[in-house]
This record gives structure tokens, C-alpha cells and sequence, in this order.
């Protein structure tokens, strides 16, 4: 694959029924969530039940967008990765992944990944690549790591170090993940992610952020019960639990810490001073 390859055409847009406007989406709450236009009067209306739960609701979501963009500026600049895959893309929300690796790398490849067709008819704005650099979409479910994995391979060279992440996406995944969505695979959380980590090469890292009930177990139940009201899964884990998406990979500095005490020194502006806990744990792990 030559360096300059030109950047991968945008995907097509999605037929208007794939859209199912009568059930909340994951990717169009977290927008919702962010102060984003993409979505439906469904999702507003679960934001909403959830926020009222949790006030934090939004500046939590903040602060795990704020630890994706610092995760990515370390991973290009200090790790010195160019190739990146992010599973669980979400709508796009500036800056994205690729605007943050190219202020640094902009011979940077992206590969994004979701599942949700209002994500896919966003996905041009996603497609901006540069002469060094490609940017591609995949329409596809992280229970699917054969089909991602293989499509990917069009952008990115899996004999060199890849960056994945997988950024408060995992905890709409079960540990069994019986729940029938995406492909129906009867395999949970960590065993995709195994799969995904055992087919990158050595020095590839893995992102990951992820909801706990640690700090705010009440809290935290109550929202898990307005999200499977709406036909979604939600999954918190314990520090213990997120610790074992990382097991046999080598955890950087600071480690697995609550997102807002990730390299608080690599924001652009100044973080908010937070008296209260932010329950999202987060990490990048190196594979050796």
C-alpha cells in the first residue's frame, strides 16, 4: 500500500427507512448529549430522562470527548502512530479524531466505524483526507471484527502499529451480549476486544473509555434502567472490570484513572476544576 494512496471515497448515503426514528440510538443521545443538532425527538427524550437523573449527565460526556482529543494527540505526537481506528464513531462533532491527529501527523490514515445510518449520512464530513493521509467510513457493528478488520485493511497497514480505540462505546456491549442487536454474535466485551487486539501488530496501543457505578452506583442504575427502557443495552463495569479489557497489554502512564485525570496537561484550554467525580475510567495500553 503506498504512503500516497489517495483518500478512500466517501460512503454512500443511507436509504431513508434504515433510519428507525421510533428508538433511541446510542450515538445520536451521546450527540444530544454534546449540544448536537443529529437527532430525533427519541433520543432528545432519553437524554433527557437521564440527564434528569444526573445532572452531570452532559459534562460528563464533555469530559470523555475532552479525553479522546488529548488520548489522540498523545498517540500521534509522543507515540508517534499514524494509523487509527475508531470503533463507535459516533456523529461527528468538531474536532474529530482526524482533525486532532492531523494538526500533528497530517500523513495520518483514519478508519471510522459505526453502525447507525444517520452517523453514515455524516460520513463526507468525515472523508477529508490529505495527499499523505486517508480518512474512511465503515458501515458496520464492533460485533463484527472480521468484516471491520478486513474492509479497514483497504486504509490501514495491520503490519504496522495501529491505534484502536474504542471510546465509550464498550459498555453498550454486554458481557454475554444476548441482547440481539448489531450481527447477533452470542460473544461479549472482552472477548471482541481480544479479537480485535490479537490481529494488531506489536507497538499498536488501545484507547478505551468506559461508564462505572463506582462513584455513583444509584445514579448510574437509574440510567441503565432509562436506557434498557428504550430497547438499549448499558453495561457499567468496576475499575476491576474495565482493568480486564487491558490485561497482557502495557498500560501507559498515568494508567487507568478517571477520564478527567488523564494528561490534563495535553488540553488546548484549560479543564474545568473538578470537585466531583467523573464516572467514566479511562486508558491507553501499548501491546507489546
Amino acid at each position: 500500500m503506498s504512503a500516497h494512496q489517495p483518500p478512500a471515497a466517501p460512503s454512500t448515503g443511507p436509504e431513508p427507512d434504515r433510519i428507525d426514528t421510533t428508538r433511541p440510538h446510542p450515538a445520536r443521545v451521546y450527540d444530544w448529549f454534546l449540544g448536537g443538532k443529529d437527532n430525533y425527538p427519541v433520543d432528545e427524550e432519553l437524554g433527557r430522562q437521564i440527564a434528569g437523573l444526573s445532572p452531570d449527565t452532559k459534562r460528563i460526556a464533555r469530559h470523555n470527548r475532552w479525553f479522546m482529543h488529548r488520548a489522540m494527540r498523545w498517540l500521534a505526537g509522543e507515540a508517534g502512530i499514524r494509523q487509527f481506528l475508531d470503533i463507535g464513531s459516533g456523529i461527528p462533532t468538531e474536532p474529530n479524531l482526524h482533525q486532532v491527529v492531523r494538526s500533528t501527523a497530517p500523513d495520518a490514515r483514519v478508519v471510522y466505524v459505526d453502525n447507525d445510518p444517520i452517523v453514515l449520512a455524516h460520513a463526507e464530513a468525515l472523508l477529508s483526507g490529505t495527499p499523505d493521509g486517508a480518512t474512511a467510513y465503515l458501515d458496520a457493528d464492533v460485533r463484527e471484527p472480521e468484516k471491520i478488520l478486513r474492509l479497514a485493511a483497504d486504509v490501514i497497514d495491520f503490519d504496522r502499529p495501529v491505534a484502536l480505540s474504542l471510546v465509550a462505546l464498550l459498555h453498550f456491549i454486554g458481557d454475554g451480549d444476548g441482547d440481539g442487536h448489531g450481527a447477533g454474535r452470542s460473544e461479549g466485551a472482552y472477548a471482541l476486544v481480544e479479537r480485535l487486539v490479537e490481529r494488531l501488530p506489536a507497538g499498536s496501543f488501545l484507547v478505551l473509555s468506559q461508564l462505572t457505578g463506582d462513584f455513583d452506583p444509584e445514579s448510574v442504575e437509574k440510567g441503565v434502567a432509562s436506557y434498557a427502557a428504550g430497547g438499549v443495552t448499558l453495561v457499567p463495569r468496576s475499575r476491576r472490570g474495565v482493568g480486564r479489557f487491558f490485561e497482557g497489554l502495557e498500560v501507559v502512564e498515568p494508567g487507568l484513572v478517571q477520564v478527567v485525570d488523564w494528561h490534563p496537561e495535553l488540553s488546548l484550554g484549560d479543564l474545568p476544576v473538578e470537585t466531583r467525580p467523573v464516572p467514566i475510567y479511562g486508558a491507553v495500553a501499548r501491546k507489546p
